[in-house]
């Protein structure tokens, strides 16, 4: 099969600009600018606290082949970062564009040129739809949209060594949805225009491409027929391949045939390409390898065939009459086999057949779901193929089975390496790396210690043998002995958090559930430091493996966490002690399995921390912390949908913090339902936008008849912002944040202290308003495009604590928000309350190899207009201590005061403060200048004055 197009067709139908419209990421972009540039709150600054222990899933780095202490990776949503210290600190260079997510990377390390394909190609659950291909020109100083819009995700960039115009993207395509603008793309003039040279089918696109290392006009493409629905993943099919070009990626010819030894069907998933010349010889022989991601089943072993023991297959046709002459043993083999509650005893479960309670076929039936569907599998999985005539024939490399690779989830994976000059040297990357030194004949595994499991990027110098590089779901590793040892590199603060909770400690301890990382606590006044390593005490402690979910915590111990893993395997942590215990609800025997989500929403209610309520397809309450549930509503979704993904599940729940029993679900199918005594229920979501994730539901702390809602169509490749309120219980609602960039909304947070000021975490940054959603802004000063999953509020700090989804955790002070009534947004000025300083005599004094630093008091205040400020500081009695000028913003504001005196006033305060002393018969001071050349206030009370076109404004602040 030879695909081609003709000079006309080309630039008929397949040529785009770099001029060419991309609406969405214009308006993403165009619109987060106007709300930062019209942000009242520029002048605010979000804190990461870490942690970055972890690392969220790198897919792809770069590394300088001369000085491979310079490198680039490139997280999943974590962005673009830059290391010219060997991974010992890492500079992010790529937070401000369209998108951040990223797929690939190319770099032209002679000409300081990056290409970033946005968009990964893991076809997870969170990864995210890019908006193009970039490329920067100075080192990532700055960048330029070089099209491909509707590529959404990108899978690989590669780079003509010798012509900087050339190059080919492989495009995986939409995630959700089918498109035509997928495939392998070719552009010879930088990126200013594009030719899809491969198209198969829109549900195919390119996932892998590779030149062969002499001869850059032979080029192999990878493609790969996937389609993902919320409720079913389907990775295979014909329209995965292997192509080849031979006149630089001009035309493709398939040539993995059905009779060139590579497999073919509907059952052949996701490939990786590598390709290298043999050693030893003077030009040396390209060899090609293929890995694949084979889901036909594996060939059943002749004592599986001879199996006794019970099984499902079994049960689904045997008789009322054969089920009683079952041997109890074999019956109770079968249960303990598969979980069934101790309780059930063969015996019992004869008695309740035979009475006519309930069918042999509820065996089966008890245990069979989308989590049976999407892990009861048994794939072949992994398989390494090669070719050593171009691709004309191809045969498996091992004889034995590469076990505990892909084990369901081959879509994750398969990727495979070689070295350029010695093509027997080759490393499959997938749930372990595994090396061969044999052409894949034989395999060792190198996930030695200190390396997460699930590789996607792997670096081969090819200067160094024992040199590699590797990405994976942890973060970046490094080994200077071919993988018999490594370093981890986990300097950024990149996790994916899914949800995070604060507790009530002094100070406040936050926690976060992680993709691919588990659950972690930590304090609130976290501070990146490399002093852990001395210790051996990172300041974030784990609670649980596998990928983190939500958390709740009892507050009146600030000790016992409520918490899990996907798909509601939820448990009761002494956090303290470690103690664990599973708490998830189960079924009754003749009912099918619970539908969990795999966020399974929990939450504990602020009246009475006994009472926990867990979402499964219907809402789960328990009276004594998890011990025992009970079923308080009926199903609160569509119902259960054929796939091999739980759907139909509650994705949200919000209780009124007005009224004990008012209660609201959400589900990932679209559905609001609203309980309001804790037993009958409403649906409320008709008059909304159907079959859209419900990402959030949140009852006001200020009215108890309204409720905030946002909904995500991420899922169907629709960015559009959905949020809403209700006044009424949700019976009608009214659309808010119609000013939001085309972002999907993942979450909506009602201010506890100021009923007009809301918080929106969007797929690409954190919003606020202070009209209660009529107007939005953004919040915080060059705060990274990341998604944000979620927000809380502590209360007593008057902090929001910021979970994203590729850079770990934030914390901001919104106590000035809180306060930025519509009285204050009406006023010319307002100066707001000053924090109280403690004295120090230490204050500007100059310690050994350290800067002096003078004591710093941050002024907030707000002005309505921007311009000059005047500002004064006075003694309680009037006398001016100091004073200065700034220029404002029109918004929040902050001034830094330096706790000074101006030089010629200090005889006069000195005077004054002495007879303060003398008064309270205390010994006087002579107030002598500090190493910084300073002289300070004392104890006391004082006025700060700003002035601004005759408006004056004043607040008193005490050092103590």
């Amino acid at each position: 099969m030879k695909v081609s197009l003709s000079l006309a067709l080309i630039f008929c139908l397949f040529i785009t600009s770099i001029f060419s419209q991309n609406p969405t990421a214009d308006r993403r972009i165009s619109q987060r600018k106007t709300l930062m540039d019209n942000s009242l709150a520029k002048n605010l600054e979000p804190v990461s606290i870490g942690p970055s222990i972890f690392s969220c899933r790198v897919t792809d780095l770069d590394v300088n082949p001369d000085d491979p202490t310079e490198f680039y990776v490139a997280y999943a949503s974590g962005g673009l970062w830059l290391t010219k210290n060997n991974g010992t600190r890492f500079t992010p260079i790529f937070d401000h564009e369209a998108s951040m997510t990223i797929g690939d990377i190319a770099v032209d390390w002679k000409k300081n040129v990056i290409w970033v394909g946005t968009g990964e190609c893991n076809s997870s659950r969170s990864s995210y739809a890019g908006t193009g291909i970039y490329r920067s020109d100075n080192g990532g100083k700055t960048w330029s949209w070089r099209g491909l819009p509707e590529s959404h995700h990108i899978s690989r960039i590669i780079l003509h060594p010798e012509n900087p115009d050339v190059a080919w993207v492989a495009v995986l395509g939409h995630l959700y949805t089918s498109n035509s603008e997928r495939g392998i793309y070719k552009t010879s003039d930088g990126g200013k225009t594009w030719r899809q040279v491969l198209f198969v089918d829109e549900n195919s696109g390119g996932i892998d491409l590779v030149a062969d290392p002499a001869d850059p006009n032979t080029i192999f493409a990878a493609t790969w027929q996937r389609s993902r629905r919320a409720w079913n993943f389907d990775g295979a099919g014909t329209g995965s391949g292997i192509w080849k070009s031979t006149d630089g990626g001009e035309t493709f010819s398939k040539i993995s045939t059905p009779d060139s030894g590579f497999p073919t069907g509907e059952k052949i998933g996701r490939i990786g390409l590598a390709a290298g010349r043999k050693a030893g010889l003077a030009s040396g022989e390209m060899v090609l390898y293929a890995s694949l991601d084979n889901q036909n089943s594996k060939p059943k072993k002749e004592d599986e065939e001879k199996k006794e023991d019970l099984t499902k297959d079994d049960l689904r046709k045997i008789s009322v009459a054969d089920f009683a002459k079952l041997e109890d043993e074999k019956l109770a083999k079968y249960l303990k086999d598969n979980d069934f509650s101790e309780k059930h005893t063969a015996k019992k479960i004869k008695k309740m057949v035979a009475d006519g309670k309930i069918a042999p076929l509820a065996l089966v039936e008890y245990l069979e779901d989308a989590d049976n569907a999407l892990f009861e599998t048994d794939f072949i999985g992994a398989e390494v193929y090669r070719s050593d005539d171009g691709g004309k024939s191809w045969a498996k490399t091992h004889g034995d089975p590469l076990e505990n690779m892909h084990f369901t989830y081959g879509y994750y994976f398969s990727n495979i390496r070689c070295r350029a000059d010695d093509a027997d040297q080759v490393y499959l990357i997938g749930f372990l790396i595994l090396r061969s030194e044999d052409g894949g004949k034989t395999w060792k595994n190198i996930n030695k210690e200190n390396v997460h499991v699930d590789h996607h990027a792997l670096w081969l110098s090819p200067r160094n043998p024992q040199l590699l590089v590797n990405g994976n779901d942890g973060g970046v590793n490094i080994s200077w002995d071919n993988g018999e040892s490594w370093v981890n590199c986990n300097q950024p603060p990149v996790g994916q958090f899914y949800a995070i909770q604060a507790d009530n400690a002094e100070p406040y301890n936050v926690y976060g559930g992680a993709q691919d990382n588990g659950v972690y606590w930590g304090s609130s006044k976290y501070e990146a430091s490399d002093d852990w390593r001395q210790t051996g005490q990172y300041p974030y402690k784990i609670l649980l493996g596998g990928d983190g979910m939500q958390i709740q915590v009892d507050k009146r111990d600030n000790t016992t966490v409520y918490t899990g893993y996907q798909f509601g395997n939820y448990f009761k942590i002494n956090k303290l002690t470690g103690e664990t215990k599973g708490i998830s609800p189960k079924h009754e025997l003749g009912e099918r399995p619970l539908r969990f989500n795999w966020q399974t929403p929990i939450l504990l209610s602020k009246f009475n921390q006994d009472v926990l309520y867990l979402g499964a397809n219907r809402l789960y309450r328990s009276f004594d912390k998890g011990e025992n549930w009970e079923p308080i509503s009926p199903d609160l979704t569509q119902g259960a949908r054929k796939g091999n993904v739980p759907y139909g599940t509650l994705t949200t729940i919000s209780e009124s913090p007005m009224r004990f029993g008012l209660i609201y679900t959400g589900s990932d199918d679209g559905l609001i339902h609203v309980s309001r005594d804790g037993d009958t229920w409403k649906k409320v979501s008709d008059s909304l936008p159907q079959n859209l994730w419900v990402s959030r539901v949140q009852a006001s702390s200020h009215s108890k008849s309204r409720v905030y809602t946002s909904l995500n169509g991420y899922r169907n490749d629709d960015f559009t912002p959905y949020l809403y309120v209700s006044e009424n219980y949700g019976e009608t609602w009214s659309a808010i944040g119609t000013d939001l960039p085309a972002e999907p909304v993942n979450v909506v947070r009602e201010d506890p202290t100021n009923p007009d000021l809301l918080f929106v975490g969007t797929d690409h940054g954190v919003y606020f308003s202070l009209d209660r959603g009529g107007h939005f802004q953004s919040l915080g000063k060059d705060f990274p495009a990341v998604p944000v999953h979620d927000l809380v509020i502590q209360s007593r700090e008057n902090e929001l604590v910021i979970g994203t989804h590729g850079r770990s955790m934030f914390k901001i002070s919104i106590k000035n928000l809180q306060a930025m009534t519509a009285e204050v947004l009406a006023a010319e000025l307002k100066i707001f309350e000053i924090s109280k300083r403690k004295f120090s005599k230490n204050w500007g004094k100059k310690e050994p190899y350290k800067e002096v630093k003078n004591p710093e008091s941050s002024v907030w205040f707000y002005s309505k207009t921007a311009g000059k400020i005047n500002w004064t500081v006075k003694s309680k009695d009037g006398l001016v201590l100091q004073n200065g000028s700034t220029e404002a913003i029109s918004g929040l504001n902050e001034l830094k005061y330096t706790l000074d005196v101006a030089e010629k006033t200090v005889s006069v305060y000195q005077k004054a403060v002495n007879e303060v002393l003398l008064k309270d018969k205390k010994k006087t001071i002579e107030l002598k200048k500090s190493d910084a050349g300073k002289v300070y206030l004392q104890r006391g009370t004082f006025v700060f004055e700003i002035e601004k076109g005759g408006k004056m404004e004043s607040q008193e602040f005490v050092v103590e």
